[in-house]
């Protein structure tokens, strides 16, 4: 039905000023005559009926993404998401509900607007969970609501912090990404003077902190791996060390070697081989 749909509709792509005066020239439904359509569409899969309902609701869409442009991207691409998410509204609209699709459709398209937004603002997720989400949505309006355009107080940040159900120190941070901005790492190849993060940012690989702090926790590592495998049966132990435990450039054994060193099946090495690496584990997280 999508690509039905989208043969019907005007394009978002070229001139967005076009594209809006054709959405608004669309004819407005009455609630009869949107139960009719949504009828003929659920029972008959008429897709002329589905092509009357998204016209009659782009409008919508182009309403809704306009209140999504703080976030620096484009207004045409927002009313495609938007779009799409009307046009799953229409698919699962069911008119026996009594509930009008415009109500119904607004979930739908806010969703797929978000998800959009989320997937390509910024190089780095912003939002990962349910919270973090209504938080990344929500706090631009929010901090509009107090005056000035200073930083969060800490008091304000509480108060938002509890109406949205996060942590103060996620309303900090939240802040601090939105209101900053992306750098490239790398200058104009072309302007011999043009000086980029890339020309100053140190390799910290070797660092003699971090090259101190490597070395001890491969020293913890190894001694936690060796004091597991005193814990293990010798059989199971050169079956691990034989398998797994050998040098970079050195080819471990199969099993259907040690199966012959020890004289059972490859699937009973196998099976003990699971068992040993199951208490490595525990051992080790213990």
């Amino acid at each position: 039905m999508t690509h039905a749909l989208a043969l019907a509709m005007p394009s978002a792509v070229g001139n967005l000023d076009a594209y809006i005066q054709a959405a608004n020239r669309a004819p407005m439904l009455t609630e009869e005559e949107e139960n009719r359509l949504a009828c003929r569409l659920r029972d008959e899969g008429d897709l002329d009926a589905a092509r009357q309902l998204v016209l009659s609701h782009l409008r919508l869409v182009i309403s809704i993404a306009r209140g999504y442009l703080g976030y620096g991207l484009q207004h045409a691409d927002l009313i495609q998401e938007g779009n799409i998410g009307l046009m799953k509204a229409v698919k699962r609209f069911d008119p026996d509900r009594g509930v009008r699709l415009v109500s119904f459709a607004i979930h739908w398209i806010k969703a797929e607007i978000h998800d959009f937004i989320l997937k390509n603002w910024r190089l780095v997720r912003v939002a990962t969970t349910k919270a973090q989400r209504k938080l990344f949505f929500n706090l631009r309006s929010m901090k509009n609501g107090f005056e000035g355009d200073q930083a969060l107080s800490p008091g304000q940040t509480r108060q938002i912090a509890e109406k949205l159900g996060v942590k103060p120190a996620e309303v900090a941070e939240m802040e601090t990404r939105l209101s900053g901005y992306d750098l490239a790492l790398e200058g104009n190849p072309e302007d011999e003077e043009s000086y980029a993060p890339i020309d100053y940012l140190a390799d910290s690989h070797y660092e003699p902190t971090r090259v101190i702090e490597g070395r001890e926790t491969a020293r913890l590592q190894n001694e936690g791996l060796q004091n597991a495998l005193e814990n293990l049966d010798p059989r199971s132990r050169r079956i691990i060390e034989a398998r797994w435990l050998i040098e970079e450039d050195e080819k471990g054994a199969t099993l259907h070697e040690l199966a012959a060193e020890f004289q059972v099946s490859a699937e009973r090495i196998r099976q003990i081989e699971n068992k040993a690496m199951q208490k490595l584990r525990g051992f080790l997280t213990a």
